[in-house]
Order: C-alpha cells, then sequence, then structure tokens
C-alpha cells in the first residue's frame, strides 16, 4: 500500500512517496514533465511490489499530461478534486502551505481514502477532440466578436455611417467588404458621383452583393458630408484592410472547427437525442455533448448537475430564504455557458409542450426572478437529458 502524492505546477511537479504510518519512502522532490522523467518515475513505480496509487489533485491544464502518461503505462491515477483536497488539508493545525508540504498532504490524503480513491480514466476520443474542438471555437468566436468591434470603430473612422446605410441581415458581410474596398470617403468624393455610382455598380456585380442606383448616391451624398477622423494615407489602408482580413480569416477558422465537431458529434448516439429536443441546433448539439462528455462517468443526475455547478453551495442550512439561494458554480463554466445559451433559445421560440419551457414558465408564474428560473430549467434539462441519454447506452448494452 504505497501513495505517491503529486503537487503539480506548471511544467514540473513536486513528489513525495509514502506508506502507511506515515512511512516516507521518498521524501519530496522535483520532477519535470517530460518523458524522460516521467518514465523514470514510471519504473520506479512499477518496482514496487506493493498496490501503488497516484494522487494529485486537478490544476485546469497542468495536471493531464502527468495524468495521461502514468494512466497509458499502467499506473492507477486519481485525480481529485481541489476543493475536497484543500478542506482535507484544512485540517492541518499548522496551516504551511508550500509545494513540499502539499506533496505530503496529497500522499496522506491517498492513504486515507485509499478504497474510495477513483481511478481516472481517459475520455473516449472521439469525446476529447470534441470538448478540445469546443473549447477552441468558443476562443475564436471570442476573438471574432473583438475583430468586429474593432471593425466597427475604424469604420467611424474612416466612413461614419456606412455601416447602418449597408446594414444586411449577414452580419454585415456587405459593410465588411465595401469599406475594405473603399477604405476612405476621400476615395469616394475623388471620383464624380457618375464616376462613383458606375464603379459600384461594377463591384457588386463582381461580389455578388445588391446595391442599387439609388443606394450608391446616398452613399455619395454621406461621403461628401462626412467627417473621418483618420486621414487617407497608407496606414491606413493597411489598417482597415488587415483588419478586415482578420474577420475573414476568423471566419473561416470557425467555420472550419464547427464542421469538424459537428462530424464528431454525428458519430454518438446521444447525437440524435440532443437534436431531438426543442430549439437545439446542430452547433449548440455538438457543444453541449463535448461539454457534458461520456454519461456514463456520472453516477447519477445529480452528479451532472454538480458537475455544470447548478446544484445548491453545500453546508447550507435547511432553513433558508429560497430567494437568496445561490448555485455553487464549482462546476464546468463552460457547460453552464451553452446551458444558458439553450435556455434562452427556448425562452425565444417558445416551444409547445416542451417540458424544460414549461418548467421555465411555471417558475416565472411562481415569481422566481429570470435567471433563477433559467437555471431551474437548465437543471431539469440536464435531468432529462441525463435520463434519456442513459435509457439509450443502457439499451445499446443489453443490446450487445
Amino acid at each position: 500500500m504505497i501513495s505517491v502524492g503529486i503537487d503539480v505546477a506548471k511544467g514540473k511537479s513536486k513528489i513525495c512517496i509514502m506508506k502507511p504510518g506515515g512511512e516516507v519512502i521518498m521524501a519530496p522532490k522535483d520532477f519535470r514533465h517530460t518523458k524522460n522523467e516521467l518514465q523514470r518515475l514510471v519504473v520506479q513505480l512499477h518496482s514496487y511490489d506493493e498496490d501503488v496509487k497516484v494522487v494529485l489533485e486537478s490544476t485546469g491544464q497542468y495536471h493531464i499530461p502527468v495524468v495521461k502518461y502514468l494512466s497509458d503505462n499502467g499506473i492507477f491515477v486519481s485525480v481529485v478534486n481541489a476543493l475536497r483536497m484543500k478542506k482535507f488539508t484544512s485540517q492541518d493545525i499548522r496551516k504551511v502551505k508550500n509545494d513540499r508540504v502539499d506533496s505530503i498532504h496529497i500522499a496522506m490524503y491517498g492513504l486515507t481514502y485509499w478504497s474510495e480513491l477513483e481511478e481516472f480514466k481517459p475520455a473516449n476520443e472521439v469525446y476529447a477532440e470534441l470538448r478540445t474542438l469546443s473549447r477552441q471555437y468558443d476562443n475564436t468566436i471570442a476573438l471574432l466578436v473583438g475583430a468586429r468591434s474593432n471593425f466597427a470603430n475604424l469604420i467611424n473612422n474612416v466612413m461614419p455611417g456606412i455601416d447602418k446605410m449597408l446594414a444586411d441581415g449577414n452580419k454585415s458581410n456587405r459593410t465588411i467588404a465595401f469599406v475594405e474596398h473603399y477604405v476612405h470617403f476621400e476615395n469616394i468624393t475623388k471620383k464624380s458621383e457618375k464616376q462613383f455610382v458606375n464603379d459600384v455598380m461594377k463591384w457588386k456585380t463582381k461580389k455578388g452583393y445588391h446595391i442599387s442606383e439609388a443606394k450608391a448616391k446616398e452613399i455619395y451624398a454621406l461621403a461628401q458630408n462626412g467627417i473621418p477622423v483618420l486621414p487617407n494615407t497608407k496606414s491606413t489602408t493597411i489598417i482597415v484592410r488587415e483588419a478586415a482580413k482578420l474577420i475573414y480569416e476568423l471566419k473561416s477558422t470557425r467555420d472550419t472547427i464547427l464542421a469538424q465537431m459537428q462530424a464528431f458529434a454525428k458519430t454518438l448516439p446521444e447525437y440524435s437525442i440532443i437534436r431531438d429536443m426543442s430549439c437545439i441546433g446542430e452547433v449548440l448539439s455538438a457543444r453541449i455533448i463535448a461539454e457534458i462528455g461520456d454519461i456514463t462517468k456520472y453516477k447519477n443526475k445529480h452528479s451532472l448537475i454538480a458537475y455544470a455547478g447548478i446544484d445548491a453551495p453545500p453546508y447550507q442550512s435547511g432553513k433558508f430564504n429560497a430567494t437568496e439561494r445561490h448555485i455553487s458554480k464549482r462546476g464546468n463554466a463552460y457547460l453552464r455557458k451553452i446551458g444558458y445559451e439553450i435556455m434562452q433559445s427556448l425562452i425565444m421560440h417558445k416551444p409547445d409542450g416542451d417540458p424544460v419551457f414549461d418548467y421555465i414558465t411555471r417558475k416565472r408564474a411562481e415569481g422566481k426572478p429570470a435567471k433563477a428560473a433559467m437555471i431551474a430549467g437548465l437543471n431539469k434539462f440536464l435531468r432529462i437529458y441525463y435520463g434519456k441519454v442513459s435509457e439509450l447506452y443502457s439499451s445499446l448494452h443489453s443490446y450487445c
């Protein structure tokens, strides 16, 4: 019975190896997250004649390479929730905190809860890749929002008012293309109205946009009366066109990632279930599956709700005012975000007979604030999802 406590940091970790009774086999020492040093650790742990369990706490992304390498090489690894580990270490009356002491505490945790340690199970490759894609999709969307905001500011400085005049229903693609082409009002007004109108007609035909001659004349009048802030220089041209190029590139990246996400999601049995649920399109379907992952890893529906961080926080009294109760927010923030998007879609479309939307409506009628009603709705949604997907996998296993 040997417990290996690892206190994980970026690029390196502190390790302590202990046996029952506080016997230290290896005092805390550093090792780097390289193949050579991890392989030496694997060889050492396999050399022991007793059962060996490695324990470490979840630390964002830093622990993942260590866990994967050890697990792939046949080592029992248990990843413990950081809050649970913190509660355990807080029992030490000395309250000392450093990497050396932390690795000792983690090893002691392993000995204390030896029989309760759950072995880390690598995620199904499809779920793992799907989650990676989903997180990158989220980052790309954030970058795209920022790029569009930046371009909107540039428009106000080179062609104020053109965005409203050319507003279309496709995320202002026409506006971006127009500003990228002409860059500055001075490039319009240096032409005669007739020359500009003719030029716009050729441009819009080539690009496939609709702009009437009347609209072209309105743009010319706007340019004559507009007051750009930035000068019509080569630097301004570079800034505007590179800003437009960035938007195009981010949109292409978004679409490529999304296509791959959907391809992976469609290979999973639960995809058909999520698509049958109200107001959840292909994007949200792929993303919610990515964040929930393999349903079989959850003990029950309450585990999934806790993972989403929409359960009530622990240590609450049975006597409380319901209007003052808050969710724990200790779970997966990405899952909560996507879940809220689904709730907003339900509220927007108001599907008849949908149990989740009806539940949200009932909670609002009971006087719940809008946000509280959405959280209640998300809670119900996850319970329904868990039930349907669990039933599906049970039937598949029975069939096999």
